[in-house]
Formats: C-alpha cells, sequence, structure tokens
C-alpha cells in the first residue's frame, strides 16, 4: 500500500487432548537469548539425533527456526535454513554445502517416523533447504526437525490438509499481514502460535518491509532497527531482511506451530510495486526493477515455505476436503502501473489488476468449485472504497496511509478500486454462474473491515452483493492513529461514520488497532473473529477479541457475530 511518495485468544485443546499429545508451551514474549536457543536445542537433540543416521561432524546451526506451509492430503512443505560456520550469515555467500537431514513422525518425541530423507544447504540457495514430503495421511498433525551434523532443529507441528472428498466439520486458520519490523514485536504471533486448534495461518502480503531503517511508518521511534540498515535492493539484502525478520521469536513460534499458506504484496518488493517498477523504486540509481524484482522474487522463494506456481509467481489453489478451497492471488507480477486517484484510466479495460491468465485461471477455479466455500487470499482490498466529506483533520492522515489526494473524492487506486474492469468482470462472473460463499480475505490497508462486495456499489443495496470480504489489520505497521499520532481510537470514532455513511456496504471498519484474525469455517457460515494488540511496542502484549462478522451460506452478505466459537 502507499506510504510515502518518490521523486527520481487461545481455543480449547481439542484435537491434542484427544491424541493425549500435549501442547507446546507458550513462548516467552521477551527476545530469547543465544543461551537460551542452544538449551532448547540441547533439550530435542535426543529424539531427533536418534531419529536420524548420524551425519559428518562440524559446527553448523539453525538459528532461524523451521516452517512449513502450503498442506496438501498427502504432503506439506519444510523449511529450515543452516547456518555452517559462524561467518555464513544471510546474504553473505559464504560457507559449505551442508548436509541437512529432516524427519516426519507422528509424536513429537519423534518416535513414530512415517518420512525421512536429506537435502544439501549451499551458498546458492543461501543455505536454506526445503523438502516437500508426500505419502502422509490427510487431516493429520505431524511434527518434524532438521539435523545437520551434531546440530539439531527445534521440533515443530504441521498438519495436513483433509482429503479432497472428505465431509469435514470446520477449518480455522489464523489471518495476518502487514508486519513492518522496526515499528514494533510481532505479538500477534505469539497469540496465534498459543492456540492449539489451527489447522493451518494465512499471510496475506507484507510479510517484511524493504524501507531504510527508520524510513517508515515507526510514530518517530525505532523500536528495533532493521538488518540492513539501508533499503534492501540487492539479492544479499533482501536475504538479510528475511534472515533478520525469521530471528523473531514469535514468529518462529508460529511457523513451529502450524503451517502457513502466505502470498505476497507489494513490501517484499517495494511500496505499490507493479509489473514494471514501484513507486519506491528509482530506474537507474537503484538498479533495474528487473534486477530487484528477481532478487526480492528469489529471496522469498529461498526464505519462505511457499511452491512455486504459476511463472513462479504465488498464485494457486489448495483445497480442504468438500468444506472449502482457497485460491490464492498474485497481484503485484501482473499489473499495470497505479493510475492516479480520479483519473478515468481507472475504467481503462486495457489495464489489469490480475492480469489476463490470473483471471481467466480464477474465474474457471470458481466456476468449477464444489466445495461449500469459495475463499480468496487476497492482497489488496477488493470492496469499493471511496472518501467524500471526511472532517479536514481527517482526511490528511487518512490521505498520508492510503496515498490519496487531500481534498474531494478518492479512490486508493493501489486497490482493485483503481482496476474496475477487472472487478467488474470477476464480479459479473460470479453472479452470471450463480457461484455463492466466496469470500475474499484480505490485508494491506492496515484497518479491520467486514464488507460486502456490491456489483454495484453505487446502486446498493438495490444490486446486490456477489460476495464477502474480510479485511484484518496490522500485525505493526502504521494505522491511522499511529499516522494522525492520536490515542489509539481517536480517529476510529470519527472515521467510521463517515466511511460507512459513503460506502454503505461497509458493515464495519477499525482504522487504529493492530492485531489478526481467525477465521472460522462450517458448512453454514465463514466468521471472522477479529483480535486486538494491547500495545504494538510491549514484547508482552497482551491480545483481546474486539469483534466477529460472519456470512451465512448462500446470503452473499455479512452480518455481526456475538463472539467467537469456541
Amino acid at each position: 500500500m502507499t506510504s510515502r511518495q518518490r521523486s527520481p485468544q487461545s481455543a480449547p485443546a481439542a484435537r491434542e487432548a484427544a491424541s493425549g499429545t500435549p501442547a507446546a508451551p507458550t513462548p516467552s514474549p521477551r527476545r530469547r537469548t543465544v543461551v537460551k536457543a542452544a538449551a532448547a536445542t540441547a533439550a530435542l537433540a535426543a529424539p531427533l539425533a536418534a531419529a536420524l543416521p548420524a551425519r559428518a561432524a562440524g559446527a553448523p546451526a539453525f538459528l532461524h527456526g523451521v516452517a512449513s506451509g502450503d498442506p496438501l492430503p498427502d504432503g506439506v512443505l519444510l523449511w529450515t535454513r543452516v547456518t555452517p560456520v559462524p561467518e555464513a550469515v544471510p546474504g553473505s555467500g559464504l560457507g559449505p554445502d551442508t548436509e541437512v537431514g529432516w524427519v516426519v513422525a507422528t509424536d513429537r518425541a519423534l518416535t513414530g517416523v512415517v518420512a525421512r530423507g536429506s537435502v544439501t544447504a549451499s551458498a546458492a540457495g543461501d543455505h536454506t533447504v526445503k523438502a516437500d514430503v508426500r505419502g502422509l495421511a490427510p487431516a493429520t498433525d505431524y511434527y518434524f526437525g532438521f539435523t545437520a551434523g551434531p546440530a539439531v532443529s527445534p521440533v515443530a507441528r504441521t498438519r495436513t490438509a483433509p482429503a479432497a472428498d472428505a465431509n469435514v466439520s470446520g477449518l480455522r486458520f489464523g489471518v495476518v499481514s502487514c508486519a513492518n519490523w522496526e515499528a514494533g514485536y510481532f505479538s500477534a504471533y505469539r497469540h496465534l502460535a498459543a492456540r492449539t486448534d489451527l489447522d493451518a495461518w494465512l499471510h496475506l502480503g507484507d510479510y517484511l518491509y524493504e524501507y531504510a531503517s527508520g524510513e517508515y511508518g515507526t510514530r518517530d521511534t525505532v523500536v528495533r532497527p532493521h538488518s540492513p540498515a539501508h533499503e534492501i535492493i540487492t539479492l544479499a539484502d533482501y536475504r538479510t531482511r528475511h534472515g533478520r525478520y525469521k530471528t523473531d521469536p514469535d514468529l518462529q513460534a508460529l511457523h513451529h506451530r502450524a503451517p502457513v499458506v502466505a502470498i505476497w504484496d507489494d513490501h517484499e518488493f517495494a511500496d505499490n510495486a507493479w509489473s514494471g517498477g514501484a513507486v519506491n523504486h528509482t530506474e537507474g540509481a537503484e538498479g533495474s526493477w528487473t534486477d530487484r524484482r528477481a532478487a526480492a522474487r528469489q529471496a522469498y522463494f529461498e526464505w519462505m515455505p511457499v511452491r512455486q506456481a504459476v511463472e513462479g509467481t504465488t498464485y494457486r489453489r489448495l483445497r480442504f476436503g468438500r468444506l472449502a478451497d482457497l485460491s490464492l492471488l498474485d497481484l503485484r507480477s501482473f499489473r499495470s502501473q497505479q493510475a492516479a486517484s480520479g483519473s478515468a484510466a481507472v475504467d481503462d479495460p486495457g489495464r489489469t489488476i490480475t492480469g489476463r491468465a490470473q483471471l481467466d485461471w480464477l474465474k474457471a477455479g470458481l466456476a468449477a468449485s464444489d466445495t461449500a466455500w469459495r475463499l480468496i487470499g487476497n492482497s489488496v482490498m477488493i470492496a469499493p472504497f471511496a472518501v467524500g466529506a471526511l472532517p479536514a483533520s481527517l482526511l490528511a492522515p487518512l490521505a498520508e496511509l492510503l496515498g490519496l489526494p487531500r481534498g474531494g473524492l478518492a479512490l486508493n487506486t493501489d486497490e482493485w478500486d483503481g482496476y474496475t474492469a477487472d472487478r467488474r468482470e470477476l464480479l459479473a462472473h460470479l453472479r452470471s454462474h450463480a457461484i455463492r460463499n466466496t469470500v475474499f480475505l484480505t490485508g494491506d490497508i492496515h484497518m479491520a473491515w467486514a464488507n460486502d462486495v456490491p456489483v454495484d456499489a453505487g446502486t446498493y443495496p438495490l444490486t446486490p452483493s456477489a460476495a464477502t470480504e474480510f479485511v484484518v489489520t496490522s500485525v505493526t505497521s502504521d494505522n491511522l492513529d499511529d499516522t494522525a499520532k492520536l490515542p489509539e481510537g481517536t480517529v476510529a470514532a470519527l472515521a467510521e461514520p463517515e466511511i460507512r455513511l459513503t460506502n454503505r456496504h461497509v458493515h464495519w471498519v477499525d482504522t487504529d488497532r493492530h492485531g489478526y484474525g481467525v477465521l472460522d469455517v462450517t458448512a453454514d457460515r465463514a466468521q471472522m473473529d477479529f483480535y486486538v494488540l494491547s500495545d504494538r511496542t510491549d514484547p508482552a502484549a497482551t491480545s483481546s477479541w474486539i469483534r466477529s462478522y460472519r456470512t451465512r451460506s448462500g446470503t452473499q452478505t455479512v452480518e455481526r457475530a456475538s463472539a467467537p466459537v469456541a
């Protein structure tokens, strides 16, 4: 999302209780020391070493945790990074090839081994490794870990997806986006990691930020500095930034708790990225966009437990039995350059946010779906949003946050509002094919929203809604009260009524808080429970539920729900 212009609660542990496997302890909110990490590794060494064949002697270490992602009914993708020698830090290009063993088991002690193997980590891949494990049972909890010589990784939990034809009673996903390292601590991840009921968690983009230290979104206080300190441009830079993020104990804890399903947005590259450039990229002075984008992509796929999809992008589809499929979009690789707000170019049918091939793929998948729900992982808001006659004192920070003009009617053209032809075609497809129960899950905008997605916002509600949308707020990145530098809740009290007056399809918006969502899906409804943090700058921040919204099967509209589902 535009941020500057640049000139030349824990739920019952039912599943683990049933299996008899104890839940992992809640990670400390304080930064872990090297001594604590070493002690934890030593405690895990015996079971993992027994489960794997001995490796060559050496001095490697697992400093960036382990992770899993993209669950399938018969498999999951495993990830880690090994530091073979002290100087082989992320982005250095140093360090020898190192054999890394992996094991998957049915228990945390790793005694019930169901799969094992090894892969070579090298400097060419920044010593990251992936294992795409298959032959597993559907809808099953597994545990996994890695070894390299005498070094042993933490043991983590993952979970496979239900069988394609399974009648699934319910699914529960954590949902997050927009985590600026410098703006605060990742307590949202810690609170999601403390839950024992997640089938997976969705990261909807801006997993990291590309800015130089102190350059963006900290309310004038850098809580913890970036590494590298300069804006990231080269492959080494992106690798180093990914490596810094993966040292966060709360992020590691969540990766250790459940598989992630991730898509990228702009800041994994540069602010307001499009197919041929970005607002935060100066061609020539910062090299070529082609080289920078390639570097960012390479580092992302090295450091994230994500399978490369079409043309090395992040658009792909996962299925969770007969209950839901999840179409994941890439809205940066193929899009046209953003139009000026207020420009007639936003309606130009020659401009695209998805690209022709991706839009056709999405439409075909939605039409062919036989699941109860069609979920769409969507990095930028699809529901229309116009800023009308907001008070001048409020419009300025809102415009700054969204990259809008500071007066009059405005649209955020980095969202689907800037590509109305693609949106009209997609929504018309949903209506003409009677495709029901389509729910967009969105990040980017640093606020929480519950929206209907009308075919024509100007005539809504006379013209019906074709889908619904739940937007989660940021983990730490600035939202409206931060941008305005006002006490939390001050701006929301003024903005929400005005926003809803201008946008009748918006059922709720919270402009001021940081947190996360939990999506709970049954055959009857899809419900988003919104949680907020007490203070993004406090490593021990608490979490509290604030609102829940749901869409009932067949309605294509959002309504308020009373409370989270136990």
